[in-house]
């Protein structure tokens, strides 16, 4: 039986970039969510968000590239990068037959497609960027890793809404495990936190209208929540079979050990209430890696919080867990990320794997006034220090994507 681990992690996030930075950040319970600075927000409902600062593109691409690329690539490239430079991989001297990557993104590059749009309006078809399209579609940050690593095998980016980045990560686990690749980069890049994007979220009523106190919005589980708050970034893993990585003395974060992938489809936006569809994922991870519900210490839960997603995600952990769930530790790393969309699942993966390094479970900030309605036991506003041996990570997308991976402590 074929065994996958984690042997990478590079995140590009809006409390910092590189894992270590990243976690330090989520240790000390920083928040990312401030107002947006990018563009004039005069007019707009939500003025607020979780943006990337401090951020030098041309550290991974060259100028010419950089024009010629949407950020969501960027991004990708950097995270990417980080998380091979993480997992000191040789890639000059692997397979490429056997090497692949799977990045996903809820919105590719809206950013570019908005601004495009503007210009054919305003100045006809013949000014359209000849680099649009391929700045634009969302597999393209796939595309541009597998370019600079030369990796031949498998290449997909998978799209479901919130779920991408775990869906992209389990993907990507089942192909390592059916031997048709030994390394796949994967995880999710997203740039959508751009005028057009807090539009339309704003007009769906799914953002936090927090204006006065940004830093105080993004509240999961909370009594007093009252939406989710837009964030971008890139999660990046470097997946690895087992003997590939002992072969070549990788050090070894974590291993993977199940992945669960269910569709609620019952409404385009809104969850299923019960949580049925988030119910039968948790479990099929949890089949895949042959737990009992007593073996899981940790639930790095979707946690967005809006009203709907906290209320079903609290249901659907007590109907799987029982009278385990009061013995469980559950955290929201979007408190202090906000909601990174399509790169939220692989984000929230590196800050639950970090937890068995360091034997620590990061806030889940702004957690006050418990919800009687969300009645799990959620990490508040101090983390905690505790051995972590089993987490599970969830995920839901708008269409009722659901998705979960299931990781644990490496013991070889």
């Amino acid at each position: 039986m074929r065994r996958v681990v984690i042997t990478g992690l590079g995140a590009v996030s809006p409390i910092g970039h590189g894992k270590d930075t990243f976690w330090k950040a989520l240790k000390e319970g920083r928040n990312g969510v401030a107002p947006i600075e990018q563009f004039d927000v005069t007019g707009y409902p939500v003025t607020f968000g979780a943006e990337i600062k401090d951020f030098d593109p041309t550290i991974w691409l060259d100028k010419k590239e950089v024009r010629r690329s949407d950020k969501v690539i960027h991004f990708a490239l950097a995270a990417a990068s980080l998380a091979v430079e993480d997992a000191s991989l040789p890639v000059e001297t692997l397979d490429p037959h056997r090497f692949g990557v799977y990045i996903g993104s809820g919105q590719g590059g809206i950013e570019t497609s908005f601004n495009n749009f503007h210009i054919l309006m305003e100045k006809g078809p013949s000014r359209v960027s000849p680099f649009f399209i391929p700045m634009m579609i969302s597999n393209m940050s796939a595309a541009y890793v597998a370019i600079k690593y030369r990796a031949k095998g498998p290449c997909l980016c998978i799209v479901t809404a919130c779920a991408t980045s775990t869906d992209t990560i389990g993907q990507a686990f089942h192909t390592i495990l059916r031997d048709d690749a030994d390394i796949i980069l994967a995880g999710g890049s997203e740039a959508a936190l751009r005028s057009i994007g807090i539009a339309g979220f704003a007009a769906m009523k799914a953002l936090s209208t927090r204006n006065d106190e940004p830093h105080r919005a993004s509240r999961p589980f909370d009594r007093d929540r009252d939406g989710f708050i837009m964030g971008d970034g890139s999660g990046i893993l470097v997946l690895e079979e087992l003997e590939h990585a002992l072969k070549r003395g990788a050090h070894i974060y974590a291993e993977l050990v199940g992945y669960g992938s269910t569709c609620d489809a019952s409404h385009i936006t809104a969850p299923d209430p019960v949580g049925e569809g988030a119910v039968r994922a948790m479990k099929q991870a949890m089949a895949r890696a042959k737990w009992r519900r007593e073996d899981v210490d940790l639930i790095n839960a979707h946690g967005t919080s809006t009203p709907l997603n906290d209320k079903m995600e609290s249901t659907a952990i007590r109907t799987v867990f029982g009278a385990h769930t009061d013995s469980l530790m559950i955290n929201s790393t979007k408190s202090m990320i906000g909601h990174c969309l399509g790169a939220a699942g692989a984000l929230e993966t590196i800050a639950a794997i970090q937890s068995f390094e360091e034997g620590f479970v990061h806030p889940t900030i702004n957690y006050e006034n418990p919800d009687p309605e969300c009645n799990i036991p959620v990490v508040g506003k101090e983390g905690i220090y505790a051995d972590v041996s089993r987490i599970l990570v969830n995920n839901f997308g708008f269409g009722g994507h659901n998705g979960v991976l299931a990781i644990q402590r490496f013991e070889q």
